[in-house]
């Protein structure tokens, strides 16, 4: 079969078929697996840390968020919070496909998570570091899913799935800064 830039596609499905029974162990990561395993399991397990650290960080909003119309505002930390636990079980559960094990240990969290976790004095300072925190987590998953990009495909779109929500979250908190500064 040639397409029309002349190249045939060839495909060995016996020998594929031969590698699939001799590294059954392997689960998901084939023989074609393109990217550095052990990075990945990295960056997957600090964008872990990420996600939960923004969970933590939501949750406290959530609960500490006082003052005009901190009703909606705290609706909007909880319903964020619920989607970034989301991701991190999303994220989790990638981990455990590639052959490794998600890091949840708390004393860890901090140091390799990307953004911070900052309480804020007062509502409109809790959505400041949330928005932040979003702007984070967009440029650097951005370069993650660059750097993933042909070599491990289901990973890169779990991060461009991942980073459509963290950009809608950007936004929601530059929506609610409006008029507070």
């Amino acid at each position: 079969m040639a397409n029309q830039s002349g190249d045939t596609f060839v495909m060995d499905v016996k020998k594929i078929r031969e590698d699939a029974r001799r590294h059954m162990s392997d689960g998901a990561v084939t023989q074609t697996y393109g990217a550095d395993l052990n990075t990945v399991l990295k960056l997957l397990n600090d964008a872990l840390a990420t996600e939960i650290v923004c969970v933590l960080r939501y949750k406290r909003h959530h609960f500490m968020a006082k003052g005009i119309n901190s009703e909606a505002v705290a609706a909007e930390f909880a319903a964020h919070a619920a989607e970034e636990q989301g991701h991190a079980d999303s994220i989790a559960e990638r981990i455990v496909q590639l052959g490794g094990e998600p890091d949840f240990a708390p004393d860890g969290l901090k140091t390799r998570a990307h953004s911070e976790y900052k309480e804020g004095e007062n509502l409109t300072d809790m959505i400041r570091e949330n928005l932040v925190a979003e702007r984070i987590a967009i440029d650097t998953y951005r370069e993650i899913i660059r750097y993933l990009g042909e070599k491990d495909v289901t990973t890169r779109r779990l991060f461009e799935e991942i980073l459509a929500v963290e950009e809608e979250h950007a936004d929601d908190m530059a929506d609610l800064l409006v008029g507070r500064e």
